[in-house]
């Protein structure tokens, strides 16, 4: 058995393997699930370095960065607040295999053993393929993966727009592994393969010649993401592109992939980002006669609706000319570098917060956890220029001299008084925006 202490640790070598799923079963075989490291929060320095590469990358070859900032922070924003709830507990995919595997399993596979580990990889991503497949095709399971394809850009930081949602229902398609694959394999299997699909979120890398015949690319999931009707309900692959290959969803990427949401939601507030679809579905069912009908609304495709096919009719599908110009925020350039800043402080709270969670209490826990979600929902609003924004970060700021002051937060004095001035100057701008419209009527 190998010490837990010794596996707590990821080297420089392990951290960039780990992205690229090329670890070794020797270095990566637990025999219980406390033994597992956080592999995924380990590997934020490498999502940070990644990113800051690809943007060197693209200002190189193409004179710009690979996206906005204020997309990106909506992006990072969503895989924030996906995390959170692991603050708590376990997430459901671990605690409901556990489960399975204590109560139900046929027979147990040896932990230790590389068939074991490659079974598992297989395993893992035949389950994400078709998890993947219904998240598309099941409107209830849409409500949450859409927060993924709200993007309307397509670079490194997309891949973290994860959503809070999703993993309520992705662990209904990995659990018949617990009847015979120990939860210490399936762990580390299941953040591999969710780390492996970080690197193809990118416009920098092309085509891979033959590794395009097996494995998921940058080429394959620009089309996956792409609001293109050729590419609708396509490449659903995790790691391995044979699955789509096999069931018939694969299609190479061609023409022009745009990318987003058939219907743009315009925003950048978190909430809206990760929820909007529910309140879709909520009064679309309540506009729906008949019983079977609204059932039909809950479980057939986002598209369908009564007299169409499950799956809704692909004429229907808005075209795209390629041409379409991503929503973008218009505040002033000294806001975004404030809420970048903002963003910054939020993170190191949020690092801390969870390299130090076995030591703080459940009340400090909530009240860090309340904090990074009203900071993330300010940024949202400052972004989107929304009315009450500047109002919102000041209540904000006196938020976080509160937590400050009771010792729930540890405070970053030299940003405070940048801070209050650009919120006093937003204020009053917004003030005077206010007193013209009134004067204007």
């Amino acid at each position: 058995m190998k010490n837990p202490e010794a596996q707590q640790d990821v080297s420089v070598s392990q951290g960039i393997r780990m992205m690229f799923y090329v670890m070794k079963p020797s270095e990566t075989s637990f025999q219980t699930l406390e033994e597992v490291p956080d592999y995924v929060r380990k590997a934020t320095p490498f999502f940070i370095s990644l990113m800051l590469l690809e943007l060197v990358v693209s200002w190189i070859r193409k004179g710009k960065p690979s996206g906005g900032l204020d997309d990106a922070l909506a992006s990072l924003s969503a895989g924030i607040m996906s995390r959170l709830p692991r603050l708590f507990s376990r997430s459901i995919e671990l605690t409901s295999y556990v489960y399975i595997w204590e109560n139900y399993r046929l027979i147990s596979l040896p932990w230790d053993s590389p068939w074991t580990w490659y079974l598992t990889f297989l395993g893992v991503d035949f389950g994400y393929y078709w998890f993947h497949r219904m998240a598309h095709e099941v409107n209830i399971m849409w409500a949450g993966h859409q927060t993924h394809h709200s993007s309307e850009g397509y670079n490194l930081s997309t891949a973290l727009r994860q959503s809070v949602l999703q993993i309520y229902t992705s662990w209904i398609f990995y659990s018949p592994l617990a009847l015979f694959i120990p939860p210490s394999v399936y762990a580390v299997h299941l953040q591999f393969n969710l780390l492996y699909q970080f690197w193809i979120h990118t416009e920098v890398i092309d085509n891979l010649g033959p590794l395009e015949l097996i494995l998921n690319t940058p080429s394959h999931h620009r089309v996956h993401h792409g609001r293109n009707r050729y590419c609708i309900d396509k490449n659903f692959a995790g790691t391995l592109i044979i699955w789509d290959r096999i069931f018939g969803t694969f299609e190479a990427e061609n023409e022009k992939v745009v990318y987003g949401l058939t219907h743009p939601i315009n925003t950048f507030e978190p909430f809206k980002v990760q929820f909007h679809h529910l309140v879709n579905i909520w009064t679309t069912f309540w506009a729906t006669p008949g019983f079977f009908n609204k059932f039909s609304v809950i479980f057939k495709g986002p598209g369908w609706s009564p007299g169409k096919p499950r799956l809704g009719l692909i004429e229907e599908i808005p075209e795209v000319e390629g041409k379409e110009i991503p929503f973008s925020s218009s505040a002033s350039q000294l806001l975004k570098i404030y809420v970048l800043v903002q963003f910054a402080l939020m993170l190191a709270f949020y690092e801390e917060t969870f390299a130090d969670k076995a030591v703080l209490s459940q009340v400090t826990l909530l009240l860090r956890v309340c904090f990074i979600i009203l900071t993330l929902t300010s940024i949202g609003f400052l972004l989107d220029q929304r009315r009450k924004a500047a109002v919102l970060e000041t209540f904000r700021c006196l938020v976080f001299l509160m937590l400050c002051r009771s010792g729930h937060l540890k405070p970053c004095l030299s940003s405070l008084s940048f801070a209050f001035e650009v919120v006093r100057k937003e204020v009053r701008i917004q003030r005077r925006q206010s007193d013209t419209t009134a004067l204007d009527h």
